[in-house]
């Protein structure tokens, strides 16, 4: 029998090698597209060793329409995509807006053209919670009002969202589902596959273990003064094994015509904030490592708190944050110590 084929753009970063695992788990058949910006080619050797199945991939930039098309004719049975091609770090999108604008718009209307063209209908998007801003009111539901973004990648995120809307309004057959994620951890329980951030880590987690380990002196908390109990930022910290299950129920809704609108937008995390300095306490006391860390001055474009109401997609995606936050944090330590051992034997 023949498997429903799944694009997954950006496949081999760190969410989407996550949601190609568990695709492939589901029974389907993904095929990667990256241009390997913010990611590396072993991770299909990882997503192999867990799934037994080598996915198909091709080298390719999503802003580069000529070679999107020629992929599209190559591949005509796709039967949806599920988009992470984006560049995200908040950090990175105040030094750098062009960057995040060229990369992460211009990626989204390439492959809406496209599936107009190929008559692909079916469309997952990989959202985020900083579309609401600083949130008046806590936790956030769907329906909580979009604030102005704090960031260029905010802007990319709500400008996505928007094209996205009007494609829909404008294209009958076209279906959407807007997935936005709250704060992604951990790495999958065989310690395969991670997140493996270029250079400097940009998000926490990853930082919090590189320095465990020994590879950055001390972590930076950025800001202590926030309105907060411990001062520090607090965040909603998901799964990621979790929040790519999400991705196939999302799938599945839209391939076997569940959705009940055009365009759906759903919550992904686990309903419970958690402040920085609480993750290092909790890492510490999951892995018996200590975390060195000091306090550095607030960064652009980070908002103080936010944690999500998720009850929407428990209750119409069928979906829920189940791993715990100590499991997480140690999947992310095992991954760590698996990356320090595969540096050792490329050194021998």
């Amino acid at each position: 029998m023949e498997k429903t084929r799944i694009l997954v753009t950006g496949g081999t970063g760190y969410i989407g090698s996550h949601t190609v695992v568990e695709l492939i788990n589901a029974g389907y058949e993904p095929i990667i597209i990256d241009n390997l910006s913010n990611s590396n080619i072993d991770v299909l050797e990882g997503i192999k060793a867990i799934t037994g199945v080598a996915p198909i991939f091709e080298n390719i930039d999503c802003k580069d329409y000529t070679s999107l098309d020629r992929f599209f004719e190559k591949y005509p049975d796709i039967k949806a995509i599920i988009n992470f091609a984006a560049s995200k770090a908040v950090g990175e999108s105040v030094e750098k807006p062009l960057l995040y604008y060229r990369n992460n718009l211009l990626s989204l209307i390439n492959l809406v053209e496209l599936m107009r063209k190929y008559k692909i209908d079916n469309f997952v998007f990989s959202s985020s919670c900083t579309v609401y801003g600083q949130a008046d009111e806590l936790p956030v539901t769907e329906n909580t009002p979009i604030k102005p973004a704090t960031s260029p990648y905010g802007s990319t995120k709500q400008m996505s969202e928007t094209i996205l809307s009007d494609s829909v309004n404008a294209y009958p057959n076209m279906k959407c589902i807007l997935l936005r994620y709250f704060n992604p951890i951990g790495a999958h329980p065989s310690a395969e596959i991670g997140e493996l951030p270029n250079g400097i880590p940009n998000n926490l987690l990853p930082y919090v273990t590189q320095t465990a380990a020994g590879i950055r002196e001390r972590l930076r908390v950025f800001g202590n003064d926030y309105d907060t109990p411990d001062g520090s930022c607090i965040r909603d910290y998901i799964n990621v094994v979790d929040l790519a299950k999400a991705h196939v129920n999302a799938v599945q809704r839209l391939v076997e015509q569940k959705n009940k609108k055009s365009i759906e937008i759903f919550n992904l995390g686990t309903g419970r904030g958690v402040s920085v300095l609480e993750i290092i306490r909790t890492f510490e006391k999951a892995t018996g490592v200590n975390v060195p860390y000091e306090i550095a001055p607030r960064r652009d474009g980070d908002i103080t708190q936010v944690w999500a109401d998720s009850s929407l997609a428990n209750t119409e995606l069928g979906w829920k944050a189940e791993t715990s936050l100590e499991e997480t944090l140690l999947s992310a330590w095992n991954w760590e110590m698996r990356l320090k051992e595969k540096r050792e034997a490329a050194s021998k």
